[in-house]
């Protein structure tokens, strides 16, 4: 029975994996969405975002990401949190998938939205409307978190 266990659990990884996202933000007051195209949560939306590569630093993968998923460009504020992502849970109550999610602040500096790589829609939308997009609670809180830790970044333009 015991091997039985053992071998089904070799199924799932056997370690977290290590993922960066960004929260874009850009005057007045909004944020960069995409809706995810593969799993964990194919079809939701949430912040770009993704698996970071060998050799790679932490904000070189979050702005690589960002550019593949929604082809703009930006700035990285800084780091908001770090989070575990435990998705798809398997018949045991394990998680299938285990993320650490390095979650950092950018301000858009250029380009329109456009839905690349593992994205099927990239959109620019007000943080007054977060709620319509139905977000995984730690993506919303890790925006809001950006937003009021770097206010200037969604400030409107003084005239």
């Amino acid at each position: 029975m015991e091997q039985k266990n053992q071998s089904n659990s070799l199924h799932l990884p056997q370690h977290p994996v290590v993922a960066v996202g960004v929260v874009c933000l850009r005057p007045p007051g909004e944020v960069l969405l995409i809706r995810r195209a593969k799993p964990p949560n194919a079809g939701a939306y949430s912040v770009p975002g993704g698996r970071l590569e060998f050799g790679e630093t932490l904000a070189a993968g979050a702005l690589r990401e960002l550019s593949e998923e929604t082809g703009v460009t930006a700035e990285v504020l800084g780091l908001i949190d770090v989070v575990d992502g435990l998705f798809d849970r398997a018949p045991d109550g394990r998680p299938a998938m285990h993320y650490v999610l390095v979650d950092y602040a950018a301000r858009w500096t250029g380009g329109t939205p456009q839905a690349g790589d593992d994205a099927t829609e990239a959109v620019f939308v007000s943080l007054d409307r977060l709620s319509e997009f139905q977000l995984w609670p730690e993506t919303e809180r890790v925006i809001r978190q950006a937003a009021a830790l770097w206010p200037d970044a969604v400030a409107p333009a003084s005239s």
